[in-house]
């Protein structure tokens, strides 16, 4: 379990340091990478998850606790790095880059409580996963729903 969880950090950790060496020739790329890789790791973990809670994989307890944990590490990174001003859809050269809507950046924005939800998920997630398939079921709905709040109204489809 700790060598999965030490190759995902490396994993994660390689491409945002490797990033800015192979970026695209755009405003804010290797900004727009880091953070499209780290919502892939995210994608993979959940997956691995949401396919255990759907039966489309058999349940296990320590690979489920390491991809809950791997989220749960995840969420407490601080990436805001990754998000400077100016690098949404909407911004001038980034058209079909990203995915991010301009709204991540006004005021009002909401984006820093569904952070904190998704934080908050991933810790119930990374407190239940490996306790069995039950608590696993009860602990996806949340996280799942903290990550499509976010998406639905920051993220275009």
């Amino acid at each position: 379990m700790k060598m999965v969880i030490k190759a995902a950090i490396c994993a994660t950790v390689f491409a945002t340091v490797s990033a800015p060496a192979m970026a695209a020739d755009y405003p804010f790329a290797d900004e727009i990478e880091a953070r499209q890789g780290y919502f892939q790791v995210l994608k993979f973990n959940i997956g691995v998850l949401g396919a255990m809670a759907k039966g489309k994989r058999d349940y296990d307890a320590e690979l489920a606790q390491t991809m809950a944990n791997n989220l749960k590490n995840a969420s407490l990174m601080n990436n805001q790095m990754m998000w400077p001003k100016g690098s949404d859809m909407d911004a001038e050269g980034l058209s079909g880059k990203t995915k991010a809507k301009a709204a991540i950046w006004q005021e009002g924005s909401e984006i820093g409580q569904m952070n904190k939800d998704f934080a908050a998920a991933a810790d119930t997630m990374a407190a239940n996963a490996g306790q069995g398939i039950d608590a696993l079921r009860e602990a996806i709905g949340p996280l799942g729903k903290s990550c499509k709040s976010c998406h639905e109204k920051y993220r275009a489809k």
